[in-house]
């Protein structure tokens, strides 16, 4: 992620940033209700609303952010709720001090915001956190040919995920009406 983008996000969490809605979505919940609680990682988690909603449910959660304001305010979040849940300010394209496995992963825009650089680590580093038969949940919008910024994925960054994950579910929409948007559910296949 280029500098102007990471001051950009600095200094949206000194106001409510829009993609902080403190709302965990359907989808998470729906995915949740029908697994037996494990280990979590949330890449990229903001202010922790997701890890708390997986702790609730009895996940031994862990969420990861790269901007310490969001990390503080998670942990005050977690605490005032009397959550049992880890938050750390870690690169999601290095995780050095983060040991697995994890049972699910979960990103929720984070993936979409890194250069072909950061993506490459990323994943690297999801394969190594993921045993065989966890889960992969992500929730990305798509850049769009019009885009000025280049914000958002290509279709083309998630064939990589295809090496060691395979896609079990999608969902497409569309991020507020504007952008095309996926929910996509992966699990890494059993070792043969």
């Amino acid at each position: 992620m280029d500098f102007i983008r990471k001051i950009f996000f600095h200094i949206w969490y000194f106001q409510d940033p829009p993609w902080d809605t403190n709302q965990t979505p359907p989808e998470v919940y729906s995915f949740i209700e029908n697994r037996t609680p494990g280990r979590a990682l949330d890449l990229g988690c903001g202010t922790g609303t997701n890890v708390i909603t997986l702790a609730k449910y009895g996940w031994q959660a862990l969420g990861v952010d790269f901007i310490p304001k969001a990390i503080h305010t998670a942990q005050f979040k977690a605490k005032k709720a009397g959550i049992p849940a880890d938050f750390r300010i870690a690169d999601v394209t290095q995780l050095k001090d983060i040991q697995g496995p994890f049972d699910l992963v979960l990103d929720i825009g984070c993936y979409q915001s890194l250069d072909k650089a950061g993506m490459a680590s990323y994943r690297k580093r999801l394969n190594q956190l993921m045993p065989s038969g966890s889960y992969y949940m992500i929730y990305l919008f798509f850049r769009s040919e019009k885009s000025i910024s280049g914000s958002g994925a290509s279709e083309d960054d998630l064939l990589p995920f295809l090496q060691f994950l395979e896609q079990i579910k999608r969902e497409d929409g569309t991020e507020r009406g504007i952008r095309k948007s996926s929910w996509l559910i992966y699990r890494k296949p059993e070792k043969e």
